[in-house]
């Protein structure tokens, strides 16, 4: 089954790096200096920041469904990165280094399946939700933190 990771546009957070600490703030947003690799991933290029760079980490909704599963949670954003476009079948190491739980879900936003795997087994387990009939699409999360990654589609 051919796939493709979708990152988040980056047009919605550009404008974080102008903001100062008390508008960050009034948006419940943090700004943060990386020290540690990885540990900071981003959702817009889906690559784990390196030491030094600045992140964003922001509350975000990544499941609008109208359903019981319409779900947000926190993520990091690196400043001033394009959105990855990646090839199908591609999973990014910022994913394949990590565990991960994907969740399936039919066109409605209703959840119809899920897996936990190593990030290295993510494309195999994606094959396999995909060939489940009711499966749209899927979010992938960080297992550890329960947040979300990233969303998967046909390609």
């Amino acid at each position: 089954m051919s796939f493709r990771i979708r990152a988040l546009p980056a047009a919605p957070f550009a404008g974080l790096s102008g903001l100062d600490e008390a508008a960050l703030s009034a948006r419940l947003i943090k700004r943060l200096m990386v020290d540690t690799y990885p540990g900071y991933p981003c959702r817009v290029s889906l690559e784990d920041a390196r030491p030094g760079e600045t992140v964003h980490l922001l509350h975000y909704t990544h499941q609008e469904a109208e359903t019981p599963f319409r779900a947000s949670h926190a993520i990091y954003v690196r400043d001033g990165v394009a959105s990855a476009d990646l090839p199908p079948g591609e999973v990014p190491d910022m994913i394949r280094r990590r565990i991960i739980s994907l969740r399936a879900f039919d066109a409605d936003g209703m959840m119809v399946n899920a897996e936990v795997t190593d990030g290295i087994d993510v494309a195999a387990c994606i094959g396999t939700l995909f060939r489940h009939p009711s499966t749209d699409y899927i979010h992938l999360h960080f297992a550890k933190q329960g947040c979300f990654a990233a969303r998967v589609d046909r390609a």
